[in-house]
C-alpha cells in the first residue's frame, strides 16, 4: 500500500530532475577566446589602452601597446570597446559559434563633441556686478610708479642687484693685473709705508711686542 502511494511521487521527482538537467544543458554556453587588434580610423596606428569589457558580466581587459587584446567571452555576450575621445563600439558574439576562437580587426573613429558657449560671471546678476564695480577702490597707477622710482627704492634695488658681465670682467682683469704685479713687479718698501708705521705704533701702544 505504501509503495503504491510513493510511486507517483518518485516518478514526478525523476521527471523533474531530468528536465532540470536538460534545461541546464541547453543553457550552457561555450567559452570563446576573443582577440584582435584595435586601430584608429585611418588604420595607420594602433590604439593602446582601449577598455574591452562585458558590462553584464563584469569582465574586461584593455588593449596593449600595439593595440592587441585577448579575453574569454561566452556565446551571446555583448563586448563594449570604449576610449576617451573615440566613439564607443559594441561587438555581439554569435549565439552559436563552431570554432572556439574569434579574431577581430576593429577601427575606432574620433568622437567630436561641440560644447555650447558658456558665460562665466562671478556675480549672479548684472546689478550686483555694477554695484561691485562702483564700490571698487581704484589706485592711481602714477602713485605706484612714483613710489617705485623714489631714490630710496632705487638705492635698495642697486644694493641687491648682482654685478653685470662687464663689471665681473673688469674685476677679474684688475685681479689678474695685481697678481702679475705682485709676482713680477718691484716689491714695495714697507719702511716708507706710512700705513705700516701707523700699524707698528699701534701695536707698541697695545703692548704686542712685550715678551710674555
Amino acid at each position: 500500500m505504501k509503495k503504491s502511494i510513493l510511486l507517483p511521487y518518485l516518478i514526478l521527482f525523476i521527471g523533474f530532475f531530468f528536465s532540470t538537467q536538460l534545461a541546464q544543458a541547453q543553457d550552457e554556453k561555450k567559452v570563446i577566446q576573443l582577440s584582435g587588434i584595435i586601430l584608429n580610423a585611418d588604420s595607420t596606428d594602433a590604439v593602446a589602452g582601449v577598455n574591452v569589457y562585458v558590462p553584464q558580466k563584469g569582465r574586461g581587459t584593455s588593449s596593449g601597446r600595439f593595440g592587441y587584446f585577448s579575453m574569454p567571452v561566452l556565446e551571446g555576450d555583448s563586448v563594449v570597446f570604449s576610449f576617451i575621445g573615440l566613439k564607443k563600439q559594441t561587438f555581439k558574439v554569435p549565439e552559436k559559434v563552431d570554432n572556439d576562437k574569434i579574431s577581430l580587426i576593429l577601427t575606432m573613429e574620433v568622437d567630436e563633441i561641440a560644447l555650447a558657449e558658456i558665460e562665466v560671471m562671478p556675480y549672479p546678476t548684472e546689478e550686483e556686478f555694477k554695484d561691485a564695480v562702483l564700490a571698487m577702490t581704484v589706485v592711481d597707477p602714477m602713485s605706484i610708479s612714483r613710489a617705485n622710482m623714489s631714490p630710496e627704492m632705487l638705492l635698495r634695488w642697486a644694493e641687491s642687484m648682482p654685478a653685470s658681465g662687464n663689471e665681473n670682467f673688469r674685476t677679474f682683469q684688475q685681479g689678474m693685473m695685481l697678481q702679475n704685479q705682485d709676482l713680477y713687479g718691484p716689491r714695495p718698501l714697507r719702511l716708507l709705508d706710512p700705513f705700516a708705521w701707523s700699524q707698528f705704533i699701534r701695536s707698541i701702544k697695545r703692548g704686542d711686542l712685550k715678551s710674555k
